[in-house]
């Protein structure tokens, strides 16, 4: 398995909140960053924000457009797609994965943090 079809692979099952099987593709010492806030470091604590960030969701789908694999480098242009309260979202994404031995060692998403919080549902004034 190359490691674009690693990442595609991750992707595709991170998206529909299969932790297990993502946690096949990525390394137990996984260094995960949302670029504007800090970095993550271990298998659970990316799978416990991804938990986080996905339960808002009633479903999500990554779309791949262009994708790039350079040595143990894959970069991903991508659209996320969140569905919340029947509406799609869609979140523009720049994404890097840095692999070792075939697993994802470090995962850096980059993209406009006012574009998903503009689209998140209002929490209740009370």
């Amino acid at each position: 398995m190359s490691n674009l079809d690693v990442v595609n692979a991750f992707l595709k099952a991170a998206a529909k909140r299969d932790y297990e099987t993502a946690g096949t593709f990525v390394a137990d010492d996984i260094e995960y960053q949302n670029m504007m806030l800090p970095p993550l470091h271990g298998k659970a604590a990316m799978q416990e924000t991804c938990e986080m960030l996905l339960s808002m969701c009633t479903d999500s789908e990554w779309v791949v457009h262009r994708e790039v694999e350079s040595g143990d480098v894959v970069m991903n242009e991508r659209v996320d797609r969140f569905e919340m309260n029947g509406t799609w979202t869609d979140l523009p994404v720049a994404g890097v994965f840095v692999l070792r031995d075939g697993l994802i060692r470090s995962w850096r998403d980059y993209f406009d943090l006012p574009t998903i919080l503009n689209a998140m549902p209002a929490v209740p004034e009370g």
